[in-house]
């Protein structure tokens, strides 16, 4: 990618408008001193201190903090959140972020806030260590007056939207915000404005969900093509055929061997993954990817140029070590230009 072509996808993002539709939870990160040690008196147990307390969205709001680190102009989280602390949070936690909007986000008594607690143990001059995380879930399938709820705010922005982004995080399917109501509506906007790319990613699957741009890794590939996919070929050959059948591009990520984009005309491309730099945490990498092919889409780029731009935010998010990163335009043309600001 040449700087000239950088600067004129990324110099859109500004203007965009982006949806994103899926399973909002609450990262809480319980930042713990291991030099303030103390014994319960009540149980005998070590008791871990926590010295700061930091909150911010997760699951598909690690999405939306990445679109809102790119400079995406406008931003519309679709989901819901318990009516609770945890709940409160959530909404305060995406309202404060430039450019998001939360008309479409709504909170309910019916659900429970999605919550990951993660304590952190910080050590002088190593990675933080993470405990045993503690998460809020619904175990519950989501009531049908609660999905056609987020059916009818997706009915708003459908009409003025540039891209969308579907993400289930849950692992009981229909327990979350991606039901089959809200399957089938975004089916229908992906139909109804066949311009705009709309960007599917699942933590089960993606079985069940109507012909969309995929995202997946390896594993699920396989899964679809009822074969092992191994070999780069493998995977390449899987994609298209793939891609073909939804009609719509496909992409795979392969972790440390980067990542495979098909189109739904048989085009193919492989891009690598950026060489480590020292030590890494991958969370959240495939969240940045999911963001970063999704609105270099929207602002006209190219399957090769929109996996490029994935990887090197990829690249940049699994170098910041306890906390669930992102990446700006600013990091990313550092990742690929070696040098910071744009």
């Amino acid at each position: 990618m040449t700087l000239t072509r950088f600067q004129q996808i990324t110099g859109r993002y500004p203007s965009l408008r982006l949806a994103v539709v899926g399973d909002f939870c609450l990262d809480r990160y319980f930042d713990i001193d291991p030099s303030r040690p103390e014994v319960s008196i009540e149980t005998g147990l070590p008791v871990h201190n926590v010295v700061k307390v930091r909150c911010q969205p997760g699951a598909a709001g690690t999405i939306l903090n990445n679109l809102v680190a790119l400079g995406v102009g406008t931003l519309r989280p679709v989901g819901f959140a318990g009516d609770d602390g945890e709940g409160w949070e959530l909404v305060r936690c995406l309202g404060r972020q430039e450019g998001v909007h939360t008309d479409g986000f709504m909170q309910t008594s019916e659900r429970h806030t999605f919550t990951y607690s993660k304590p952190l143990v910080h050590h002088p001059g190593r990675p933080p260590e993470e405990l045993s995380r503690l998460d809020t879930k619904n175990w519950t399938p989501t009531p049908d007056s609660v999905a056609q709820a987020l059916t009818a705010r997706i009915d708003v922005f459908a009409p003025r939207i540039d891209a969308v982004i579907l993400m289930d995080q849950v692992d009981l399917p229909e327990t979350g915000v991606v039901t089959a109501l809200v399957r089938a509506r975004i089916g229908a906007l992906a139909t109804e404005r066949p311009e705009v790319p709309v960007v599917a990613d699942s933590r089960r699957s993606l079985r069940g969900f109507p012909p969309l741009i995929f995202k997946m890794n390896a594993a699920e590939l396989a899964k679809f093509a009822g074969r092992p996919v191994e070999t780069l070929a493998d995977i390449q050959t899987a994609a298209v055929e793939l891609a073909r059948t939804n009609g719509r591009p496909v992409f795979i990520t392969l972790a440390e061997r980067g990542i495979v984009g098909a189109s739904a005309a048989g085009e193919v491309h492989h891009r690598p993954a950026l060489p480590l730099r020292g030590p890494i945490d991958i969370v959240g990498a495939g969240d940045a990817v999911t963001a970063n092919l999704t609105v270099a889409l929207a602002a006209g780029a190219g399957l090769p140029e929109a996996m490029e731009l994935a990887m090197a935010a990829a690249h940049c998010v699994i170098h910041q070590l306890g906390t669930t990163g992102t990446a700006s335009v600013a990091q990313l043309h550092q990742e690929l230009f070696g040098t910071l600001g744009v």
